[in-house]
């Protein structure tokens, strides 16, 4: 029982340790978290997409983060590694990242996952899945649910552990949608599956480009223009 409760703690341990990181991070363009104790040390692994911004000048910013984490989470002799991301859209957590702000800024969810993939998969992934949850579309509608995939990806059984997750959420106007990004990365070797030939669906090829800010006005139709140029020219109102 004791060696239960032991390990228990030890996962909690360690998912606050990287929730805590998650946060500390974000603006280094933290990619993954991986924790690994032994009886000796505990390492901490980091892919970032910006490593000097957690080394800082002569380690002094790592130094400081291997402290706190020492103090704050009790963990004896963590050392902590930092790895650059050579490809973010190959990670599934810097992927969601990115989803969730286009769809914060006021994209079209659909037009933002099919974009999404596309550049997942034109990264090299073998297969990739994204999938949309929470009240899409305007105020008040009801909570639904999109998805979009290409290539293979395994949903059970041991070959769906070699399948990258990362799961964010996107604070809109209308609630909070979250999500779910499943990545198969180039290389994968599938104990069921000798070649995986990955073909793009027409709909993800020919998804249009998404941009930073807003979406661009609608041009006014005839009818709009008609009426704006009926309200410059009408009379000013009397007023009583």
């Amino acid at each position: 029982m004791l060696y239960q409760e032991k390990l228990i703690e030890e996962q909690i341990s360690k998912y606050q340790v990287m929730k805590f990181l998650e946060l500390k991070l974000d603006r280094a363009g933290l990619a993954s978290v991986d924790i690994q104790r032994t009886p000796l040390v505990t390492r901490i692994t980091l892919e970032v997409t910006n490593p000097a911004r957690i080394i800082g000048k002569k380690g002094k910013l790592i130094n400081e983060l291997t402290e706190v984490i020492k103090k704050e989470f009790k963990i004896e002799n963590p050392q902590i590694s930092v790895i650059e991301v050579r490809n973010p859209s190959l990670e599934p957590r810097m992927v969601a990242k990115k989803a969730s702000k286009y769809i914060e800024q006021g994209k079209k969810v659909r037009a933002v996952l099919h974009f999404v993939l596309r550049e997942v998969m034109r990264a090299g992934a073998l297969g990739a899945e994204i999938k949309a949850s929470g009240k899409i579309g305007a105020k008040g509608a009801k909570a639904k649910r999109l998805r979009v995939m290409a290539g293979y990806i395994p949903t059970a059984g041991e070959p769906a552990r070699l399948v990258r997750v990362a799961h964010l959420n996107a604070n809109t106007k209308s609630g909070v949608i979250g999500v779910l990004v499943r990545i198969v990365p180039p290389g994968t070797v599938f104990p069921d599956k000798e070649n995986i030939q990955v073909v793009l669906p027409k709909v993800i090829e020919a998804a249009s480009e998404v941009t930073e800010g807003r979406e661009p006005r609608r041009p006014p139709t005839a009818e709009e223009k008609e009426a704006a140029e009926k309200a410059r020219n009408a009379p000013p109102r009397r007023r009583h």
